[in-house]
């Protein structure tokens, strides 16, 4: 089986207010571009809930809001994945949050504890303010934890003849 034409579709999905997280949310995407995947970026504002089935992946980058709270505006997003109840599905969380507040990153909590009963979690990031150097390795990790996933659950033909 040639897979050489076979690009999986992945969506980055975010919201942010202060800019770490869209900061953090292009970071990820400059990694997907070396990856070969077809990446698609969008904010909250952009993503129409109804595509979500379209892609093979997505990974959801979040603010965190009052008392470790999902934004308002990632509410749609939110109940959209507890209703598709997809586990095979893979997804990925990740968010910016200042640890000086008790529930650093609480959305990015939030919604990894939601995607892990309703769709196939692959990863969790969890960046303090804005993204650094130190995070890249980090990043690179979420990226390819995502993808690994991703190519099992798109490719279940190819994967069962290579274990065998």
């Amino acid at each position: 089986m040639d897979l050489t034409n076979c690009k999986l579709s992945v969506a980055i999905v975010y919201a942010s207010v202060s800019g770490n997280t869209k900061e953090l949310a292009k970071e990820l995407y400059q990694i997907f571009l070396k990856k070969s995947v077809g990446i698609s970026f969008y904010s909250i504002e952009e993503f129409c809930v109804s595509d979500l089935c379209h892609y093979d992946a997505i990974a959801i980058g979040t603010y965190t809001w009052g008392n470790g709270e999902i934004p308002k505006e990632m509410g749609q997003l939110y109940k959209a994945f507890e209703s598709i109840n997809r586990k095979d599905m893979p997804t990925a969380v990740f968010g910016t949050g200042d640890s000086c507040y008790p529930r650093f990153c609480g959305a990015v909590d939030r919604f990894r504890d939601m995607l892990y009963v309703h769709t196939n979690l692959a990863a969790t990031l969890k960046v303090e303010l804005r993204p650094q150097i130190q995070d890249i390795q980090r990043c690179e990790k979420f990226v390819e934890t995502l993808l690994l996933r991703a190519r099992m659950y798109s490719y279940p033909q190819v994967n069962s003849a290579i274990r065998k």
